[in-house]
């Protein structure tokens, strides 16, 4: 059984040390009033030193991923995550934690008076396991943000594979930028959506914003036409500039099964003579 005298004090001096704590919070130059009421801080602050209250009943200073903390760190995760979605910074959002050893200390000494070993073995426990605590915070925090910008490049993604109907029964599909295996998945999902809602027969893949292809560009190509054809719309890839075609001559990239094209414009003509169209220039007036 746990000899700590930390749960104890906790107890018997919670007032003072959430009075203190929460002083020592709204007085520190990190410390982001404009983003927080008082009466919400004074909320989160309660609650975790409750928690922290059971966690250290436990005894278990050396790992916070104990049963006894499982609390405690769903109520941090929950609270580093609406801070990130606030606008707090990191070490903001840490500094809630860090904050708590100075009163924690300054409690520990008016309890353990005359008792030197006592207080010296609580103030490193108290100290270790905070210190997890406030680098806990750091991760989820970390974790949340990554979260945030991976839904914000799913996003962007989406936005940049627009699939355009340019005629009855042809959808044209621009790429800008690197045509990778995430972005081949949106691409494929995207076209034969697209393919579908329209009933087109033909689609005009552009490559004319793609940089540079090399044998994995031509084969996310190629997957994209397979997907196409059985959807029963056949491709048209434009945009092949002279550097692109010396590049895949060099790489001995077979894009012989598939039809291509300089220009868009070019791709449209023969699209558009597949479809029964006939493309005439009309007398100037």
């Amino acid at each position: 059984m746990s000899t700590s005298r930390l749960p104890e004090v906790i107890k018997s001096a919670k007032s003072q040390l959430l009075a203190e704590w929460i002083r020592q919070q709204l007085a520190s130059t990190g410390m982001r009033r404009d983003l927080i009421k008082d009466g919400e801080l004074q909320a989160q602050a309660n609650d975790f030193l409750n928690h922290f209250h059971t966690g250290a009943e436990s005894g278990e200073y050396s790992n916070i991923k104990a049963a006894a903390w499982v609390p405690t760190l769903e109520m941090l995760n929950q609270l580093v995550r609406q801070r990130e979605r606030m606008g707090f910074s990191p070490s903001e959002t840490a500094l809630f934690i860090f904050s708590l050893k100075e009163p924690l200390f300054a409690q520990l000494r008016v309890s353990l008076k005359g008792e030197p070993d006592q207080l010296i073995n609580e103030m490193l426990n108290t100290s270790g396991v905070l210190d997890k605590l406030g680098l806990y915070t750091t991760e989820v925090f970390q974790s949340a943000r990554e979260e945030v910008i991976r839904r914000q490049q799913e996003e962007l993604l989406e936005l940049s594979t627009p699939v355009v109907k340019m005629w009855d029964g042809i959808v044209a599909l621009p790429l800008i930028g690197t045509l990778d295996s995430a972005r081949t998945s949106v691409v494929m999902e995207s076209l034969l959506q697209r393919i579908v809602e329209t009933g087109s027969d033909i689609a005009i893949i552009d490559i004319t914003g793609v940089p540079t292809v090399d044998t994995l560009v031509a084969q996310h190509l190629l997957k994209t036409v397979a997907a196409a054809r059985l959807m029963g719309a056949d491709c048209i890839i434009s945009g092949i500039r002279p550097q692109i075609a010396q590049t895949m001559v060099h790489l001995a990239i077979d894009l012989s099964a598939v039809t291509t094209k300089a220009t868009m414009a070019e791709a449209l003509k023969v699209a558009l003579q597949r479809t029964g169209h006939r493309v005439v220039k009309g007398e100037a007036k």
